[in-house]
């Protein structure tokens, strides 16, 4: 990886080194055929079909192992999770990912990316490893995307690179063409295409020419495949007239500047971007250097490079996902089910053909000479159920000996044996029989699911895998949406089922923001972090058949107000057609109101009513009332003038009297006190008078509304009869 850097193509010395490398890697692609072989049914190859033939033993196969392995294929498509497309984080827009998942279904349908999966499965569960290549398709004519699985003897990847790829230095497609289909798609390179295919028959070396023309090219490159060391039937049939392409995938390494914003989000720094520069002049985001990977593709045809570019995806990924099975740990060799299980078929085989042949073999006993004819002769007669066979009289007379036996029977024991490898081929694979449907000896239903389900255990490790994998798929799909639509406005109208209202979603809408008067996209497709999971719920039929029937019976044991609630649901779960606008009628209809309920809401009606029509009776009669509450109002208001003018006269009064005899005061506070008045004036009021003080003459009342008081009280006091005292008042 020295001195490598982005922008650099690769040359052939490196590209030799690359096959050199897969050259040397494990030889696991021939043991990974024949464990296929034995999965498909071909069992028997010529060398043990010659050596049955010679000792006279019928050929007999019974392939366990296809069926057995069948059951793990079913239960992949039975338990078949769609794509789920989830924003990354809470800031992320929930609109946008829905409108994604939307798009990524489609693409998931019309792409075939389900069968892909499924085939690539077959191998990863056979010999451990199979392959999907997730593209744009070249004929513009079909659906843009395409997922399709490749078979592993056509990929040959990085050895030391991690299970995902993402550190792989290369990944290279071999595959064989038609020597036209490259001219096609190279027609820059259709002269060289033409000539190295054909094996520069049709190349006049006397036109050459040194002046640097396409002659002096093609010179070249005549000459570089002479010098190279890669054989020539790895790349060129002469025959056929076909040529082999190797699709190479590679890496460049380098350091880079990056920004890595406070969200998490890590984009590459662009010193030509204003918006990049004014992030980082802020210091709203962190510069930092890192190693990136830049991967490119090029095509080569044995030893000449026909394309060299950048790769054609904004992922930065390969295009090609592995489905791993299983690996070796120390050489990282892939294996699965089948290797497990070849022992035992080919014991299984064995036994059929030894019982075969034992009831079909005939054992003679006999004397020299007492069958006339060869001994060739002899077996081919015993052989057959109608046999005539001519003995010697003479070696008979003499004491000759000639049986045939037929009792050659199959043993108890070694049916019991053959048993026992069926059982064991399932086992070694963690497949029960319950798990491929078949009868077995468990009588409880608890104990059946339980054998079910320690198959599922012993597969979980695989499954899981096929899960990572299909993930990685369904995110590589995405990615290519979302490239095709970047900037691009759209409607996306998303269907709710019935269940849920249909909504429609405006992908890439322009916006002005209202503060800074910035243009920007509004779901702007390429900001939005998303992400691929796949569903825990599966999608197949039976599964929905299975969710139909605990629904049905949660229905039926539901209270009847609830029931109404959960039908749509239930109507959901069933393949019926317009079954969308079923629920919605349903719907519709549950929204009515029943006759108690219109008779309910007559009453609250007429109850209103009669509230509204007292209320304006009360209304009229406060009306009518007015003028006389108003005179009253009046009235009420001058008496209280009159009072208060008399509290303020008498209170003059008072204040005269206590200022002219201030010995009242205390009398006049003490009875309002036992009448009890509180006090509110800090005490006391009025001072004391001053000790020797003397007491002044009054004149009797002179108010003029009230006649003159008795002197009684002054000249004889409030008893009589009680004379004044020198001095007093007068």
């Amino acid at each position: 990886m020295a001195g490598r850097r982005d922008g650099v193509e690769l040359s052939l010395e490196e590209f030799t080194q690359f096959l050199d490398e897969i050259r040397d890697q494990p030889a696991w692609r021939t043991k990974a055929d024949k464990e296929m072989d034995y999965c498909d049914g071909n069992q028997l190859d010529c060398e043990i079909l010659a050596r049955m033939r010679e000792l006279g033993i019928p050929p007999a196969v019974e392939p366990l192992m296809g069926p057995t392995i069948d059951a793990v294929l079913g239960l992949e498509v039975r338990n078949r999770g769609d794509w789920k497309v989830l924003p990354d984080s809470q800031a992320d827009s929930e609109d946008v990912a829905d409108a994604l998942n939307y798009k990524l279904h489609q693409a998931e349908a019309r792409s075939g990316a389900d069968t892909a999966c499924s085939d690539a499965f077959a191998p990863q569960i056979k010999v451990g490893l199979g392959w999907v290549y997730v593209g744009r398709e070249q004929d513009p004519f079909k659906y843009p995307y395409v997922v399709e699985a490749v078979h592993r003897n056509e990929i040959f990847h990085d050895w030391f690179a991690k299970p995902d790829m993402s550190n792989a230095r290369y990944l290279v497609r071999r595959k064989w063409f038609d020597r036209q289909i490259p001219k096609l798609m190279f027609p820059n390179k259709a002269e060289l295409i033409d000539n190295a295919s054909s094996g520069w028959l049709g190349l006049d070396y006397s036109s050459l020419t040194l002046d640097g023309g396409d002659s002096a090219k093609l010179y070249a490159s005549a000459d570089q495949e002479r010098g190279w060391t890669v054989e020539e039937q790895e790349w060129r049939d002469l025959h056929n007239r076909r040529v082999c392409l190797f699709e190479v995938w590679y890496r460049r390494w380098e350091r880079a500047l990056v920004i890595k914003s406070p969200d998490g989000r890590v984009v590459e720094y662009d010193k030509r971007n204003a918006t990049h520069q004014l992030v980082v002049s802020e210091g709203a985001v962190e510069l930092q250097w890192a190693i990136v990977s830049r991967v490119r593709l090029a095509w080569w045809m044995g030893p000449h490079k026909l394309s060299d570019e950048p790769s054609p995806y904004r992922h930065n990924k390969f295009p090609y996902v592995p489905f791993w099975g299983k690996k070796e740990d120390r050489t990282g060799v892939p294996y699965a089910l089948a290797r497990g299980m070849m022992y035992l078929q080919e014991q299984i085989n064995a036994m059929h053909s030894k019982s075969q042949w034992l009831m079909a073999a005939r054992r003679v006993v006999r004397t020299r000479g007492a069958v006339l004819g060869s001994a060739e002769q002899l077996r081919q007669e015993v052989a057959r159920p109608d046999a005539d066979i001519e003995l010697d009289d003479q070696a008979m007379r003499d004491g000759g000996i000639f049986k045939v036996e037929i009792d050659l029977q199959l043993t108890q024991q070694q049916f019991q044996r053959l048993q026992d490898s069926r059982d064991g081929l399932r086992r070694v694979g963690g497949i029960y029989s319950e798990f491929q449907g078949q009868n077995s000896n468990t009588t409880s239903g608890v104990q059946f699911n339980s054998q079910v389900e320690q198959s599922n255990q012993s597969l979980a490790d695989i499954l899981d895998n096929l899960k990572t994998a299909r993930a990685a798929v369904g995110d590589l799909l995405l990615s290519l949406i979302i490239e095709d639509g970047i900037g691009k406005q759209e409607t996306v109208f998303i269907r709710g089922g019935g269940i849920r209202p249909d909504r429609t979603v405006q992908l890439n809408s322009p916006a002005t923001d209202d503060q800074t008067g910035m243009r920007y996209l509004n779901n702007d497709i390429e900001r939005v972090k998303t992400r691929v999971v796949v569903d825990n719920v599966p999608s197949a039929a039976t599964f929905k058949q299975q969710q139909l029937a605990a629904m049905s019976e949660a229905f039926k044991a539901a209270p009847p107000q609830f029931q109404p609630l959960m039908l749509p649901f239930l109507l959901a779960l069933m393949d019926i057609p317009n079954r969308e606008d079923l629920i919605r009628a349903i719907k519709d209809v549950s929204a009515c109101a029943t006759p108690e309920q219109v008779q309910e809401q007559i009453r609250t009606a007429v109850e209103q009513e009669l509230t509204k029509a007292r209320h304006d009776l009360e209304m009229q009669k406060l009306k009518q009332q007015q003028p006389l509450i108003d005179a009253q109002v009046k009235k009420i208001a001058a008496e209280a003038a009159t009072k208060a003018v008399d509290g303020f006269y008498s209170a003059t009064q008072a204040a005269n009297q206590i200022a002219m005899i201030p010995g009242v005061a205390q009398s006049a506070d003490q009875i309002l006190r036992s009448a009890g008045m509180p006090d509110h004036d800090a005490a006391p009021l009025v001072a004391h008078a001053p000790a020797g003080a003397g007491s002044v003459n009054l004149r009797h009342n002179t108010l003029p509304l009230y006649p003159a008081n008795p002197d009684v009280g002054l000249r004889s006091g409030i008893e009589g009869g009680q004379e004044p005292q020198p001095g007093g008042i007068e």
